[in-house]
């Protein structure tokens, strides 16, 4: 029967930078990835300033900041006269951490596989999906497989990550059930092209309200990502109006964009991510502990779910590579991993619940096309203030730092500065 000291199921940030962190401590860690590949549409392909910190510290910077990505500076909100205020300031923080990366998250993690499969015990398995938790007793002690080929098998660890996920298995299969919070929107991904004339460095996101409706566009090297964001239920709706009747939705919002809307052939060019906001109680069962939306569910509103997860991983890393390594791992253990991370992911919540009730809602009712007033004069009229959302969401509440058995010296040098036009970075 294989064997190992850790495994990690799903392939996503939190598990492949947890690999890569225990490894580095010279713990045996295998990933195990239900794709063939990270080719997926994934939703949220930013990197914040925390995360390329962290990067740094593992030596691993200058390597990212080569990687084709753009630089998200501000973020700005609309008033209902057509006109925007600045309500986040990446460049008040302190450089270089003085942006939010856009990357494609495929590219992220193609990066860090890369990085982490130098480290001799690391191991990924490809087209591997678990369906479960291994049980000695009470203890979990590993966990059943199949792979591509319908072959299954088990493979035996002194401790077993969910990082699979909102709807992770492992974590029903282990009786752990999240609180689930009221969420009044989901979300419907889609593509549009952006011609060569459009390309430039990304100075702001600025989300556009419509009739009961709200879509934000993140620009991508070659594209435009788009998120669009109606009440909660309104999927089968949005699809029974078809797809003219959707692009002009989006062109009443963005008429820039209605040049191009008949890209979107039919409503499967959209993608449905029903979202949810919830987090469990307690982390961890022996031998099993979940991290990153397994553990948390966020709201896309301030993209920070990445982020979040990224310091799970850290925090788990840190706290567990010695007893890991030493053969002595224990509930206390676990425990403390969720004790590190239950502030940062209420605060989080909390301020998206907010969000949600003050923005979104009034949005969808018909009530508002745009903030709240309080929050444009704050943000207008007192010294500093934008700095706050801008660290929050750069930074988080508590920004976790490289454990010193992961750091090592820049491996590449940086990135020569463009001139002129601006230009993707």
């Amino acid at each position: 029967m294989e064997s190992t000291t850790c495994v990690i199921a799903g392939g996503g940030p939190a598990g492949i930078m947890l690999g890569l962190l225990l490894s580095r401590a010279g713990i045996a860690v295998t990933v195990l990835e239900k794709h063939a590949d990270f080719l997926r549409d994934f939703r949220g392909d930013t990197v914040h300033a925390s995360t390329i910190e962290l990067l740094d510290e593992l030596g691993l910077g200058n390597a990212f900041r080569k990687l084709p990505q753009t630089r998200l500076q501000n973020f700005q909100l609309p008033l209902p006269d057509g006109s925007t205020f600045l309500l986040g300031d990446f460049s008040t923080l302190k450089p270089p951490y003085n942006y939010v990366a856009l990357i494609p998250q495929w590219d992220f993690l193609d990066f860090l596989v890369g990085v982490a499969r130098r480290e001799p015990s690391f191991a990924i398995r490809m087209n591997t999906e678990v369906t479960g938790l291994r049980l000695d007793g009470e203890r979990v002690s590993g966990v059943h497989y199949r792979e591509q080929d319908g072959m299954e098998g088990d493979i035996v660890a002194d401790l077993v990550v969910a990082c699979d996920g909102r709807h992770s298995i492992l974590r029903d299969q282990a009786g752990l059930v999240p609180h689930e919070f009221n969420v009044p929107f989901d979300t419907w991904w889609f593509r549009l092209p952006r011609y060569p004339a459009e390309m430039g460095e990304v100075a702001a996101v600025v989300p556009q309200f419509g009739d009961r409706d709200v879509m934000l566009t993140l620009t991508r090297e070659d594209f435009y990502q788009i998120a669009y964001f109606a009440e909660k239920g309104a999927d089968a709706r949005l699809r029974a109006e078809g797809i003219e009747r959707f692009r002009q939705r989006i062109a009443s919002m963005r008429p820039d964009f209605a040049d191009r809307l008949d890209t979107l052939t039919s409503m499967d060019d959209l993608h449905l991510l029903d979202v949810r906001l919830n987090r469990l109680k307690t982390w961890h069962r022996i031998g099993l502990l979940c991290i990153g939306d397994a553990a948390h569910a966020m709201s896309p509103a301030g993209g920070v779910g990445i982020n979040l997860a990224i310091q799970d991983a850290v925090a788990a890393a840190t706290r567990l590579a010695v007893p890991l390594r030493e053969v002595r791992l224990t509930d206390a253990d676990l425990a403390t991993v969720r004790r590190r991370r239950w502030m940062p992911t209420v605060v989080i919540q909390r301020l998206q619940r907010i969000l949600h009730r003050v923005l979104f809602v009034p949005a969808f009712e018909g009530r508002r096309r745009g903030p709240p007033s309080l929050i444009v004069l704050l943000a207008r009229y007192v010294p500093g203030f934008t700095a706050l959302p801008a660290r929050l969401v750069a930074f988080g509440p508590r920004p976790e730092h490289a454990p010193d058995f992961a750091q090592r010296a820049q491996t590449e040098p940086p990135p020569e500065k463009k001139t002129g036009a601006a230009a993707p970075v």
